[in-house]
């Protein structure tokens, strides 16, 4: 299969780079600048078990002449309306988009631009980022990518991703409840953004305040009752899981959204929180914890102009 990746930062460098690394024909859609850096320094992988630098295929927007079998879409969610343009020239009739962006409402987007035919379900979880000289850093061994029919059928082109993205360097997942996955996803990241970016703290710096623990079961309630309301199956074993993980006195985790915060990026929160608020206002559910951190980043983004 070809596959065109859709971004060099840290999740598409990271699971690109690895599926480049294993042998597959991979070529990155990246924008000039990024490009330019990328052909002088290539792309560098820093993990737990030792750097690695690839020389990878490139292209850019205007030289996409042909369509591509797979697209790995991992640009941040905020930048998903640019990006249709610049695969619209990869996209033929039997291509396979595959989205790993947050949130879900990415789903009807490209659906309605592309076909339901053409999408299916995707998500990952690795924490990774770019370091100050564009390197791919993998924070922490875990590296998981899960993909799936959106309604969960076992279709052959499906099962032929599947040999494409397994024994490729990462734990590579077919999923036949790619949906439900994918709001365990929201679950996690959505709290966990909430938490931190709210309380301008980790998890453990949250825990150990006075109400901290009490504020996170809050969030992650909210969240629970939106997600369910939308049509979320209730795991019970992974919302304990996910709740003593987000309570831990002594975790130095933060979210992706709340480095970028502290760094002075934009960040996803009309696509992480804005979106969750909207379902529940939808169906008359109340979030006022989750609003609050939702104005509150609302305020941020649009101080930076």
């Amino acid at each position: 299969m070809r596959i065109l990746v859709v971004g060099a930062g840290a999740t598409g460098g990271y699971f690109g780079g690895r599926l480049a690394q294993a042998g597959r024909d991979v070529t990155f859609l990246v924008r000039a600048g990024r490009a330019e850096t990328l052909r002088k320094e290539g792309l560098r992988l820093i993990t737990p078990d030792g750097e690695f630098t690839l020389r990878p295929q490139l292209t850019l927007a205007e030289y996409i002449k042909q369509p591509y079998d797979v697209i790995i879409l991992t640009v941040k969610a905020f930048a998903l309306e640019s990006a249709l343009k610049d695969i619209a020239p990869a996209v033929g009739p039997d291509t396979l988009i595959m989205p790993i962006l947050n949130g879900m409402k990415h789903l009807e987007t490209l659906t309605a631009r592309f076909g339901k035919s053409t999408v299916i379900g995707g998500m990952c979880k690795i924490a990774a980022t770019l370091n100050t000289q564009g390197h791919i850093v993998q924070m922490s061994p875990f590296q998981e990518l899960y993909y799936g029919e959106l309604d969960g059928s076992a279709t052959p082109r499906i099962q032929a991703l599947d040999q494409q993205l397994s024994g490729a360097g990462f734990d590579a997942f077919l999923s036949t409840s790619i949906i439900n996955d994918m709001w365990e996803k929201w679950l996690l990241l959505a709290s966990l953004g909430a938490i931190t970016c709210l309380m301008r703290g980790n998890i453990g710096q949250v825990a150990s305040a006075p109400g901290g623990e009490q504020f996170a079961h809050g969030i992650i309630n909210e969240v629970l009752a939106i997600i369910t309301s939308a049509g979320y199956r209730r795991n019970e074993r992974y919302i304990a899981q996910t709740t003593a993980l987000l309570t831990l006195p002594d975790s130095v985790q933060t979210s992706s959204m709340y480095r970028d915060l502290m760094q002075g990026y934009p960040v996803e929160a009309e696509q992480v929180l804005g979106d969750l608020v909207a379902i529940g206002r939808r169906v008359g559910l109340g979030s006022p914890l989750l609003n609050a951190a939702y104005t509150n980043l609302a305020i941020y983004q649009a101080s930076r102009g």
